[in-house]
């Protein structure tokens, strides 16, 4: 390799690097609790299922283990259980009950009562909105994003599941563009939203992290 393919290699591999270091940082903010639960009606705000907070140091604080989290959900869950094995079509105590497991980060479980919601109500954006969280919070960014789709099919303007849907779009495929026109399109639809400095915000740190990709800066764009 002669000296100036080294040296745009160099330029290049170092270019990634900051592309890759400016992404994890923003991924720490969206890991702290950007994402909103359906039947939510305001905008970003963190939420139980999300990341543990970081402790200040010397803090004594302990998060619970998955054990003891799936516990407290049983529990909690418990009565809500009983109470529908008498009215098993019951679609609002199956959408508690996965709230329940939702907010314990116990998604699998969630998932499930989910799925059995929407047997009963299809059409139900909100729950269908938390399942594809649920999802994302799973690893399954492709199955959390046709859900999202399928939650606006029946509720276009539903700005939950388009604020959720710019993030995994953004953070779980690297589709920067498609995030920012769900959150434009967030914007557009609801200009009354309440998480519209947030979303703005948002849009700022990606497109101006975006614009550190090889290929995508501005003097490589003109």
């Amino acid at each position: 390799m002669s000296k100036p393919e080294q040296k745009a290699a160099q330029e290049q591999w170092t270019s990634d690097q900051a592309y890759i270091l400016s992404v994890i940082c923003l991924l720490v903010g969206l890991a702290g609790g950007w994402l909103i639960r359906g039947s939510q009606g305001g905008g970003p705000s963190v939420e139980r299922a999300s990341a543990a907070t970081p402790q200040s140091e010397g803090a004594t604080l302990q998060q619970p283990t998955p054990e003891q989290r799936r516990r407290m959900a049983d529990k909690q869950a418990a009565p809500l259980v009983e109470q529908l094995k008498g009215d098993p079509g019951n679609a609002k105590l199956l959408a508690q009950i996965g709230n329940t497991y939702y907010d314990a980060q116990q998604y699998p479980s969630a998932i499930d009562y989910y799925q059995r919601t929407l047997q009963v109500a299809p059409k139900d954006a909100s729950v269908r909105t938390d399942m594809a969280t649920a999802f994302w919070y799973t690893g399954n960014a492709d199955t959390a994003i046709a859900e999202f789709n399928r939650a606006l099919g029946d509720e276009p303007n539903k700005p939950n599941a388009l604020f959720n849907l710019g993030v995994v779009q953004w953070q779980g495929k690297m589709d920067v563009k498609g995030a920012l026109a769900t959150w434009q399109r967030l914007l557009d639809t609801n200009p009354n939203y309440d998480g519209r400095a947030k979303v703005l915000e948002l849009m700022e740190q990606v497109n101006k992290h975006a614009g550190l990709s090889p290929g995508q800066n501005k003097a490589g764009s003109e």
